[in-house]
């Protein structure tokens, strides 16, 4: 693994995460064990977890100051993932610690048979409430933040964040991977959102994926992006464009514009690519392009755990708005990014520094 680098990103763009964050127990199994079996792990691992935390950990080792709001539990547990992630350069200072209660934690096993991951969460408590979010913990912890990460599982004090960071002009990228109460109200404030393959459909009830993220630009008119996320198969963004075309110019049929790009999308190359519709007239007044990215290919032998993949997608799509990437350049970065991860047992063992040679082309580590 490379160590970290000390050299700053000029304007020290601050990304902030408000969120969960929970201790994974990861154990590997040669394969998945059936019921009142006994089985051996081959390997076991205890790290820091949550969707915030871990992408929060890809931004810092990627160069960029990053910050988070969370709660956790006057534990062992709590006081534990506290200073992993200010190991990790992540600032912990606005955090909130509950004098009673206990931390989230998750049990991960990762099957190496079939390359998959199984995750059973157990909720701590008390939740991160509005309450705990003072007048002037909000202004402090939102000075200088360039783009604010949150997924609505602390919803009503996440959308308390996201309102003031609206009023102030700061970015909110969404994290969205189900229907979830107040996700709603935190979506309509979103500037970019990035969703599980199954979300966007779910959300809109349109026929296909194509479809469900132009719906979702239609809804959503502050939206800049939609990006759903597909696993080992890439993933597929549609970008609302202001680019001016022609009046005369017909409607593009969404599902016609996707089948023509994937014909056009070399999916046997090894690393990712990117390939980029032309701005066209979309049904809903929306002018826009559609982007197909593929995962880059991982040898079996080098595939490991996918736990934490989308996140390290994330935390790179972060860095990539902060840093003002272009979205081509910030996709393949990401999908590099998530196959950094896959590389090793958990969400963070194997995330990328910004000096990693895989990252060179894009950051020139």
């Amino acid at each position: 693994m490379s160590s970290c680098s000390d050299e700053a990103i000029p304007g020290h763009p601050i990304v902030l995460g408000c969120g969960q964050l929970c201790l994974d127990y990861l154990v590997t199994v040669p394969y998945f064990p059936i019921p009142d079996q006994k089985i051996r792990g081959t390997s076991f691992k205890v790290q820091g977890g949550g969707n915030t935390g871990n992408a929060l950990t890809c931004v810092a080792r990627l160069g960029l100051d990053s910050r988070i709001l969370a709660k956790v539990a006057d534990d062992s547990q709590g006081r534990w993932m506290l200073e992993e992630l200010e190991s990790s350069g992540v600032d912990t200072s606005f955090c909130v610690t509950a004098k009673g209660g206990a931390s989230h934690f998750n049990y991960v096993i990762v099957d190496n048979q079939t390359n998959t991951r199984t995750c059973i969460f157990t909720p701590g408590y008390p939740p991160l409430l509005p309450d705990d979010l003072t007048e002037s913990l909000i202004l402090s912890v939102l000075d200088g933040v360039r783009v604010l990460y949150a997924n609505g599982r602390s919803r009503e004090a996440e959308l308390l964040l996201a309102q003031k960071a609206h009023s102030k002009n700061i970015s909110i990228l969404i994290n969205a991977e189900k229907r979830r109460e107040g996700l709603n109200e935190l979506l309509d404030l979103a500037d970019y959102a990035v969703c599980s393959t199954n979300f966007p459909q779910d959300w809109t009830e349109a026929k296909t994926a194509p479809s469900a993220l132009l719906s979702m630009l239609i809804r959503l008119p502050k939206l800049k992006f939609v990006i759903m996320t597909l696993g080992e198969h890439g993933c597929m963004m549609l970008e609302r464009c202001t680019i001016e075309v022609p009046e005369s110019e017909e409607e593009t049929d969404i599902d016609e514009l996707h089948e023509s790009l994937k014909q056009t999308t070399d999916f046997t190359s090894v690393l990712p690519v990117c390939n980029s519709s032309v701005v066209t007239r979309l049904a809903g007044n929306v002018t826009g392009r559609l982007v197909i990215v593929t995962a880059e290919k991982i040898p079996s032998s080098e595939l490991i755990d996918t736990t934490g993949a989308g996140d390290a997608f994330t935390g790179a799509l972060l860095y990539g708005l902060c840093t003002d990437m272009a979205s081509e350049e910030m996709l393949t970065f990401a999908s590099r990014v998530a196959a950094c991860c896959c590389r090793g047992l958990g969400a963070r063992t194997t995330l990328p520094f910004r000096n990693d040679p895989n990252l060179a082309a894009f950051l020139g580590a």
